[in-house]
């Protein structure tokens, strides 16, 4: 899979590429270094965030220095990117002392409003934190950051229009009308969760391995899911969602000629 991905990446041609976290199993210095040597391979810009494999699994460790092996190989465990066509902001929703739910504060959200708003006018604006607001349904049982509808309308709040998330091993896009009740000319969002590329556990059934790619139009926000299967990737979603408040245009099907 891992030599698979490079002629992925060559035909796609991504601007960036964004990991959500757990990047290790235990946290490890040779996990650390393992998968920044295989990111670093694929030759495109990086955005790298921590997950809660991240950290040290074993005290003291976990609590004194939780970020010193990732730091050691990103610097920064909330990075961000800018260009011209999207603006990134990274956000470490991993807390020590819990193992597998997440959160985000409010100066967290404060630092991310002033980076989306200097964003360059039609710039897609972009969160990503390790812990998911949304979930596959079979994986119900996996924490979601902590008072997600309040992180929600934070984030959506200080200017986001795709946040992005890990953590659940499967894949799960959503647009914010979907699950939310309109009021108030409600602000749309696109909320993304990547499968991911670990080696699925054996008593997991239904992890699967994969890929999301994102592409704006000032209109709308197209997201192609790649899984992997046996021996290459195969595309196996593609979903189209709106930018902002408007819907997507309804395109008008010629009605069938009569004989």
């Amino acid at each position: 899979m891992e030599r698979g991905l490079e002629p992925l990446i060559e035909r796609i041609e991504p601007e960036l590429i964004i990991v959500t976290g757990d990047l290790a199993h235990r946290g490890r210095r040779r996990e650390h270094e393992r998968a920044a040597a295989f990111l670093r391979a694929l030759g495109r810009p990086l955005l790298v965030i921590p997950g809660n494999h991240d950290i040290p699994y074993t005290f003291p460790a976990r609590f004194t220095r939780p970020w010193a092996e990732f730091e050691r190989q990103w610097e920064a465990v909330e990075p961000h990117f800018r260009s011209e066509d999207v603006v990134v902001v990274g956000l470490n929703s991993v807390r020590p002392w819990r193992h597998q739910s997440g959160g985000i504060r409010t100066h967290q959200i404060e630092h991310a409003r002033r980076l989306l708003g200097e964003a360059p006018a039609g710039a897609l604006r972009v969160v990503a934190l390790h812990h998911h607001l949304i979930g596959a349904p079979w994986r119900s049982r996996k924490k979601p950051v902590a008072k997600r509808s309040e992180v929600l309308a934070g984030l959506v709040d200080a200017g986001a229009e795709l946040i992005l998330a890990g953590h659940i091993h499967q894949a799960a896009v959503s647009e914010r009308h979907e699950f939310e009740v309109e009021r108030d000319g409600l602000r749309g969002v696109t909320v993304s969760v990547a499968p991911g590329l670990g080696q699925p556990r054996p008593n997991r059934r239904g992890e699967a391995r994969g890929l999301h790619v994102y592409e704006a139009t000032a209109e709308a926000l197209l997201i192609q899911t790649y899984t992997w299967r046996d021996d290459d990737w195969g595309l196996t979603g593609l979903r189209t969602f709106p930018r902002g408040r408007t819907p997507l245009t309804v395109e008008e099907v010629a009605a069938p000629r009569g004989p």
